[in-house]
Order: structure tokens, then sequence, then C-alpha cells
């Protein structure tokens, strides 16, 4: 059999040590896949962490405390698995909970993607209790898409229910300008884009803008792009470079053991 871990603080967890956590959702988190022991992207893990606490709970532990809160779980499970960390207050301190599961991938696409006009509260951190990111994927499943993309108060595109976004004009790529969590995979595809010399930009997408555009996908620390179709009833093109480029800058990220 398999086994995985559930730890806090870097040892297994007990159930007093679970029970209060199911009615406790302030916290924040960070998502990572582990292939043969290592991390693509560790360090972007950590400053999430970092800022994340600071800004919820004005302290954060050191990033060598997380890391081997992390390690501890990488160690007790298979080289190749899913973790998530979540950081919690219990009383005046900071505690870490780390679950493994089987590894996971992103979905085959290409998808399509119903818009929703919705802007997350604090959307620059990945806390807990966000329902949005499972109700209106679930609208989108029932009305015939595959998932849902969230545009602002403002009508440009964001992000979608557990991605980000980002287009291809045909040269570069587009990051889409909105209020958004930049995602630890799209940190590590940007900055390899860079090291590649791979044109990118930031810039206002509108869903009025998709006719022009040649290619657009959804990335998250499952995948680093998976190609769109369609969004609402525009049809976007599969753009395959687009996609392979993205993959490849993510394959040129060295992985590290936490």
């Amino acid at each position: 059999m398999t086994h995985y871990a559930v730890h806090r603080n870097g040892k297994p967890a007990t159930v007093e040590d679970l029970a209060p956590l199911a009615f406790g959702p302030y916290a924040h988190m960070t998502a990572m896949q582990v292939r043969d022991g290592r991390v693509r992207g560790l360090d972007l893990h950590l400053e999430r962490v970092r800022t994340a606490s600071l800004a919820m709970y004005g302290q954060a532990l050191p990033d060598e405390q997380v890391r081997s809160c992390l390690r501890a779980a990488v160690d007790a499970s298979p080289a190749d698995h899913a973790l998530m960390a979540n950081v919690y207050e219990n009383g005046d301190t900071l505690d870490v909970l780390v679950r493994t599961s089987p590894p996971k991938s992103g979905p085959a696409g290409p998808l399509s993607l119903m818009t929703v006009e919705h802007e997350r509260v604090l959307p620059e951190l990945k806390h807990v209790g966000d329902v949005v990111k499972t109700y209106y994927p679930r609208q989108a499943v029932a009305r015939g898409f595959d998932d849902a993309a969230f545009v602002d108060r403002q009508g440009r595109f964001s992000e979608a229910s557990i991605y980000n976004l980002a287009f291809w004009d045909g040269e570069a790529v587009v990051w889409p300008e909105g209020p958004m969590l930049v995602g630890t995979m799209m940190g590590v595809v940007r900055r390899q884009l860079d090291r590649l010399g791979a044109p990118q930009r930031t810039a206002e997408v509108r869903p009025a803008d998709l006719p022009g555009l040649a290619g657009a996908v959804v990335l998250n620390s499952r995948t680093p792009g998976v190609a769109v179709h369609r969004i609402d009833d525009t049809p976007v093109p599969v753009a395959p470079d687009f996609v392979d480029l993205l993959h490849h800058a993510h394959a040129a990220e060295p992985p590290v053991a936490p």
C-alpha cells in the first residue's frame, strides 16, 4: 500500500491536531507537484508562504523552518506526489500543516471557458475557504463549458477558477493585467521565458480582444499550460507552438529538494 503524509510542524498529525482546523478557515496555503523528491520553483513557494503570513498574521516563520516541514512530508511519501501546505495561527505562534497525496496533472484540453464577473477577496494571497473556485466551475459545467474564467469590474480578464490565464498574440506571451494571484507556475514560466529570450508582456485583455489573439491557455501548479479553444461563444485558436513554449520554459527550471 502506498502511504502519504499528514504532518503538523514536521511530525505526523494526530486527530487532536486536526480537529480544530475543521472549523478554522483563516489560513493560507501553497500547493506543489513533487517529482523524484524535487520541486520546481521552491523559492517562489517559500516567498508566497512568507508574504501571506506577514499580511495575515503580522509574522512569518523562517524559510528554513517551513522547508524542514516540507522536507519531512516529502521524505515520508512516495517520490512522486502532490503536496499542500497550510499555515495557520495557533495562539501566538504559526503552525504548518502539510498533506501529500497522489501526483496530479492538468486536464488534457483544449478547454472551453465561461466568463464570470468576479474579483476574489485578497486576490494576491492564496488563502483557504474560497468557495468560488468550486462553485463557478460547477456552474460552467452545467452550461456546457469545462471551467470558468474571471473578468473584473472593468471587464478585464484576471484569472480562472484555480488557474492563471495567459494569451498569445502570435509573437509574444501576453499576461493579463488585473487583480489576481500570481501563481508559482506563472512565476517559474515567466522567469524562464526571460532566460530563453522569449518575448512576453503584460496588458489588459478583454473578451472583445479575443478575436485578435492567436491562442490562450490556463496554467497552475499541475501544468505549465493547457490550451483553451473557446471562451463563451468566441473560438480561440489552439496554438501548439505556444503551449510547447510554456512547457519548454517549465522544463528549463531546475528542480530542487526541499
